[in-house]
């Protein structure tokens, strides 16, 4: 949804070539999330369906197209400019769900994926980090432009989302801790037998004991 809402608010600003408006969305995202040139034409094709965009008749001298909003399309800019971007449906977060399965699943050392993953995202704050001081060095010397500070916004974002993972994986490891220490149990389905006449029961439940995860406090 970003992509396509992304490349119909560049064409809102004039008509470009499907490798131009490439250059644009990774020049003002600071190329944090790059597009390839197919995927951008595949896009553009959908727009083009939907009514959202039209292309010229003809290619130019160099063989390119030039692509246009409709009034469709810039109708669904201004809709996109004044609506709130929805939160209500959860995104898949792999680390969320590689944390919730290890916590359920035997064997695995839970703390130690914790700790590997803290190592990588602290490093990866450190990255983010250094990355804006040299934005806001450029900004000093030359004088910032709408694409720096476009830039620096995405920075701020992603710093912020890494220093809230960090602070997750400590509660994390705080939780794992704290429940090392209460008896742990799992429970299981199995079936209840032969009915009485003869067809299966439903499965019923069956809850026993378990050692502490592995790896954690004791």
């Amino acid at each position: 949804m970003s992509v396509k809402l992304g490349l119909l608010a560049l064409l809102a600003e004039e008509p470009m070539y499907g490798a131009q408006l490439r250059s644009e969305f990774e020049a003002r995202t600071g190329g944090t999330w790059p597009l390839n040139v197919g995927q951008v034409y595949t896009t553009l094709a959908r727009l083009e369906r939907d009514g959202l965009v039209e292309q010229d008749a003809q290619a130019d001298e160099e063989g390119r197209i030039l692509y246009h909003l409709t009034v469709l399309g810039r109708g669904e800019v201004q809709q996109w400019w004044q609506t709130p971007v929805r939160r209500d449906e959860t995104p898949r977060d792999e680390l969320v769900i590689k944390l919730a399965i290890a916590v359920t699943t035997p064997g695995v050392d839970v703390p130690r994926v914790v700790q590997t993953q803290r190592t990588a995202t602290v490093a990866h704050l450190r990255d983010l980090t250094r990355l804006k001081v040299q934005a806001a060095d450029r900004e000093q010397a030359a004088g910032a432009t709408e694409n720096d500070l476009a830039w620096v916004l995405v920075l701020e974002n992603l710093i912020f989302a890494a220093e809230s993972e960090v602070r997750w994986l400590d509660h994390v490891e705080a939780r794992l801790a704290s429940e090392a220490r209460k008896p742990r149990t799992r429970t299981y389905a199995r079936p209840a037998g032969p009915g009485p006449s003869g067809g299966a029961r439903p499965y019923s439940r069956t809850t026993v004991d378990t050692a502490p995860m592995q790896g954690a406090p004791q």
